[in-house]
């Protein structure tokens, strides 16, 4: 059988192909999440990822027996039947759309107990404990939470361009920003910042890490900060799940905890100071092998063996 797994996030779509053994191709697209891109991007992008893979693949997407997709925003109302019908228009089979905070658990933890926080695009903490209680903390979208996330470094990185511009200091910072967003001037970066729907704040978030490995103070701050907002969503779902001091396997996930180790040890020390038991593994978890390892575990189950 092949199995198609899918990590719909925020800013990219990534699509793996694999029989019960072996992983024969993957591609990546443009994101997926209908919240943030709309209809018509999400499925531009998708059926994108899925063909791509399955040319390096050799197979037709026609050929898939068990898709499963892990998009974040799957939670908002139809959103899950629309990503459905999209994949429906080019594969086969049983299609499952879960959250993507289930495919990074897995991921990490294949059905084991324990937490994964996720910083992409967005940000949420999800847990499963010994019993099958689930909990989730975060995630409710851009504009009020999404804590800790490249979105939330990104606007916080304008915020102290823009602080810093008004001081007259560190004019190598606000040209980075302009840089990073093809802009020429101060006055095109706020009009762009408070565009209505809001831009790509978190494509900033590498400009952000260049500027506090640099040394500019404010960048540093915000690294630090985002690291202790992501141990507070992964200290809630602790709370919520565990006993005080029971001890609990905790994954990282996402391009920011991939990508900046200031804040992986931000985030350590503070998720550690209240959950002094908590085990920590800085092995950052691909969502995407979660939904495949789903999509093997449907159709084991759907086959009664």
């Amino acid at each position: 059988m092949l199995y198609f797994a899918i990590d719909g996030g925020g800013t990219r779509t990534t699509c793996v192909v694999a029989d019960d053994g072996n992983v024969l191709g993957t591609a990546t697209a443009g994101g997926s999440n209908i919240v943030r891109v709309g209809e018509s991007e999400a499925r531009a992008n998708l059926h994108a990822a899925v063909r791509q893979a399955c040319r390096h693949a050799g197979v037709q997407p026609a050929a898939a027996g068990t898709t499963v997709i892990g998009i974040a925003g799957a939670s908002a109302p139809h959103a899950a039947d629309t990503i459905r019908d999209i994949l429906g228009e080019v594969v086969s089979g049983d299609i499952i759309v879960v959250g993507d905070m289930v495919i990074a658990l897995e991921a990490a933890l294949a059905g084991q107990p324990g937490v994964v926080v996720v910083a992409g695009t967005g940000s949420i903490g999800f847990a499963r404990n010994a019993t099958g209680e689930t909990a989730r903390a975060g995630g409710w979208g851009y504009a009020v939470s999404d804590e800790g996330s490249g979105h939330w470094i990104g606007r916080a990185g304008i915020s102290a361009a823009l602080r810093a511009h008004d001081a007259g200091r560190d004019g190598a910072f606000v040209s980075a920003m302009l840089r990073a967003w093809n802009l020429d001037e101060v006055q095109q970066l706020v009009k762009l910042a408070n565009a209505s729907p809001p831009p790509g704040f978190a494509q900033l978030f590498p400009t952000v890490l260049e500027a506090a490995r640099r040394g500019f103070g404010p960048a540093g701050h915000i690294l630090h900060s985002a690291g202790e907002r992501l141990a507070q969503l992964g200290d809630m779902v602790i709370g919520r799940l565990w006993a005080p001091k029971q001890p609990v396997r905790v994954a990282l996930a996402g391009g920011v905890f991939r990508h900046s180790p200031e804040v992986r040890q931000a985030f350590y020390h503070a998720l550690r100071a209240e959950q002094p038991r908590a085990a920590v593994s800085f092995k950052i978890a691909e969502p995407v092998n979660g939904a495949l390892w789903l999509a093997r575990q449907a159709a084991t189950r759907s086959s009664g063996n």
